[in-house]
């Protein structure tokens, strides 16, 4: 299983996100790099895959293009998450695999031809709109994404665990490449997404925190 280094970005650095509060991330300091500048933080951490969520772009307030290209030519692959409004929106660049996220895409997922699709939960439902994720899982099976990235909103930063019932229900809505991220509390939570068939988990805090080794970061591999 694919094991993918999450981070968020705000104003320039690389900031720490808890329960999707964006206007309380505070740049991340105090985990594995002393230094929350994006080139910086990942010459000390070197995971194989990275995700990256621009915050700014996200929100309308800025964006990181330049910070994000040149993270993606560090690693093996990169998840970019800018706030996809429309097709025109997808970012090139070495590396780069596009994220479009159920928060901003809009209504009509059949506009997008290729990307990696963020169900955005909060509280279970969908953002915005409040949809059922099984029924986003079931049409995306439909549509030529390359895969779902389940990301629960609510739990990152949390550590709080998962439900092996709910991600049964998942996996079973999606038959393509399929990961998760947003409260992965540790090795047991990777072993358990593994058993349900993920082929990837996106992890931040809990690597941070040294639950989460290191070394398996680095080799982008779970099993």
């Amino acid at each position: 299983m694919d094991l993918v280094l999450a981070i968020d970005l705000k104003r320039g650095r690389v900031v720490h996100g808890k329960r999707g509060e964006r206007s309380a991330y505070r740049p991340l300091t105090w985990g594995l790099s002393p230094t929350a500048e994006p080139v910086p933080y990942l010459e000390c951490i070197r995971p194989a895959l990275l995700y990256i969520a621009d915050l700014d772009r996200i929100t309308g307030v800025g964006c990181h293009d330049r910070e994000i290209q040149d993270c993606a030519r560090m690693v093996q692959r990169c998840y970019v998450d800018r706030g996809c409004r429309a097709p025109e929106d997808l970012l090139s660049g070495e590396n780069i695999v596009n994220v479009i996220g159920t928060e901003t895409a809009g209504g009509d997922l059949s506009r997008y031809t290729s990307g990696i699709l963020s169900l955005d939960i909060k509280d279970g439902r969908i953002i915005p709109g409040n949809q059922d994720p099984l029924d986003i899982l079931r049409e995306a099976a439909e549509l030529p994404f390359e895969g779902c990235l389940i990301l629960d909103l609510g739990a990152v930063g949390t550590e709080e665990g998962l439900s092996a019932e709910r991600l049964a229900g998942y996996r079973a809505a999606y038959p393509g490449y399929l990961l998760f991220g947003g409260g992965v509390a540790g090795e047991r939570d990777l072993d358990l997404l593994a058993a349900e068939g993920f082929d990837g988990a996106v992890v931040a805090t809990a690597v941070h925190r040294g639950i989460i080794s290191l070394d398996a970061v680095r080799r982008g591999t779970w099993s």
